[in-house]
């Protein structure tokens, strides 16, 4: 029996299943085809919903595109590294996001081009609405530091603090790739640590 021939009633989704389905097939259409093409129309059918279950969620497009980068942060979130050392810590930090998100930040940061202009936001904007006010993982990494007595805090500003996060950033802005495991022993070994060691 194919499933067309199921007569069996497809089952109805409702609240934070339905949300969810709708918040990754929105991720998806702006992964695939960017802001450009992003609409409410294409994001219902993927999800396989009405654009008006859709709109009665967000009522524009820029709203259901930001909570769908919102939706996959909180979705990518893993728990801060914790190696006991600042360099393994650091190392580790930056290939967990080199895996789970750097690829797709490069990509929206080209593609969301249509958003900046359309919501007057910058992408250091989006980055903080999507980030919310969690604590950031460089700077939980460290205050441990500081209290096992490796990291200098009078050196700690917050442009050093954010450096790793801010040259991998940018290496995959450049590549619109992950990047590549010496690049990150790199901007460890020789850019942050001398920064940020106790001498």
């Amino acid at each position: 029996m194919s499933l067309q021939d199921d007569p069996r009633p497809a089952k109805r989704r409702r609240g934070k299943e339905l949300d969810d389905a709708i918040l990754v097939a929105a991720l998806a259409e702006l992964t695939d085809g960017g802001y450009a093409q992003f609409t409410v129309e294409r994001v219902a059918e993927r999800a396989g919903t009405s654009r008006h279950v859709v709109y009665r969620r967000w009522s524009t497009r820029s709203e259901l595109a930001l909570q769908a980068l919102m939706h996959n942060s909180d979705r990518a979130r893993r728990p801060v590294p914790d190696t006991g050392s600042l360099r393994g810590d650091v190392i580790a930090l930056l290939s967990q996001a080199n895996e789970l998100r750097l690829g797709l930040v490069a990509t929206f940061s080209v593609q969301l081009g249509t958003y900046y202009t359309e919501t007057g936001t910058t992408p250091e904007q989006l980055r903080q609405q999507v980030i919310g006010d969690r604590p950031r993982a460089m700077e939980v990494i460290m205050d441990r530091a500081t209290a096992r007595g490796e990291a200098d805090p009078a050196r700690l500003t917050p442009r050093i603090v954010t450096l790793p996060v801010d040259l991998i950033r940018h290496e995959a802005l450049m590549s619109l790739s992950t990047v590549p495991q010496a690049t990150i022993l790199e901007i460890v070994d020789d850019i942050f640590l001398p920064l940020v060691l106790v001498r």
